[in-house]
């Protein structure tokens, strides 16, 4: 088991640089933090991590593979994340302009929508992570080229677990520290262009995500 380590610190390392880089999950996560509040973004950061089980899954399977070398597979994942980025951004384009320096509450007729519960949040932060097929890339390349195919698939597995609770750990930090109070109202003083400007970060992750190659 000790020959693991060495692998697993190099897996470890990899994840850590793709999961702190800037992308569509951070986005989100702070777009929810700071329009919706702690538990939705907390809710979002763990439907993100569960989203790496699945991208561990089919790295296992090999079926990730078949996405990287499927021009037609990867160009469906492509435009599906595209389309859900763009449809969150356009949403937060269309924000209401915030009273007193708070987001707005969700009213039957004003178009605002409401804070979104558990199974909402989550739903979104495993939408955004397993609808990106530049995750996809990562960790096919990832099981392909850094883990040693002779790498017992239990303990592969356990490093699919290992990088799922890291970026949720990750993630739910984000979460906590965009959701306190003096944060979330530094960033609400600018009303509803904070909204608004999360609309055209997501649009742009859109765009960006439909111009993908899996080069």
């Amino acid at each position: 088991m000790t020959s693991y380590w060495s692998e697993f610190f190099l897996v470890a390392l990899a994840h850590l640089v793709a999961v702190a880089s800037p992308g569509p999950d951070f986005a989100m996560v702070l777009r929810q933090s700071i329009t919706h509040g702690r538990r939705p973004a907390v809710w979002t950061s763990v439907g993100i991590g569960t989203g790496i089980f699945l991208h561990v899954a089919y790295s296992l399977l090999g079926i990730g593979l078949l996405v990287r070398s499927s021009v037609l597979a990867f160009n469906i994942l492509k435009w599906l994340g595209a389309v859900y980025l763009a449809w969150i951004g356009q949403k937060a384009l269309r924000a209401k302009p915030f009273a007193n320096g708070a987001a707005p509450k969700a009213t039957a007729a004003g178009g605002v929508p409401a804070t979104p519960g558990r199974r909402a949040a989550f739903v979104t932060g495993f939408l955004t992570n397993a609808l990106n097929p530049k995750a996809t890339l990562f960790f096919v390349a990832l099981f392909s080229v850094v883990i040693n195919p002779r790498t017992p698939v239990l303990v592969q597995a356990g490093y699919g677990v290992w990088m799922a609770l890291a970026t949720m750990g990750w993630f739910t930090l984000v979460s906590l520290f965009f959701s306190q109070e003096r944060v979330r109202a530094a960033f609400l003083r600018c009303g509803h262009w904070f909204e608004r400007t999360m609309g055209v970060i997501l649009l742009a992750l859109g765009v960006r995500l439909a111009l993908a190659t899996a080069k």
